[in-house]
């Protein structure tokens, strides 16, 4: 199974999100792309009342395991009313300054 795929899983059983968007940014790692760099949009009520750093550690904390092999790992953590105040618009993840730079 691909770590896409397994984060995906984990979130989805977590959160029950209303939106729930994995994307694999590897390619844009500096050296050979692999799956280590993730950007996460997940959208869920489980986030009401919850501050960002402890939205955070939700999802940490669920992908404990595959953290020891992602490099990076973007989140974008909103609840259905800051999804919809944003317009579903997430800032676009920066180069990847690691590996061969």
């Amino acid at each position: 199974m691909s770590m896409q795929t397994t984060i995906e899983e984990k979130l989805e059983k977590l959160l029950t999100p209303s939106v729930l968007d994995v994307i694999n940014e590897s390619h844009m790692h500096s050296g050979p792309a692999t799956d280590s760099h993730f950007k996460v949009i997940a959208v869920s009520d489980a986030f009401k009342g919850k501050m960002l750093i402890a939205r955070h550690r939700m999802i940490n904390q669920a992908l404990a395991e595959e953290l020891t092999d992602i490099h990076a790992l973007s989140l974008h953590t909103m609840t259905d009313d800051e999804y919809f105040e944003k317009s579903g618009k997430i800032a676009d993840s920066p180069e990847c300054g690691g590996g061969g730079k």
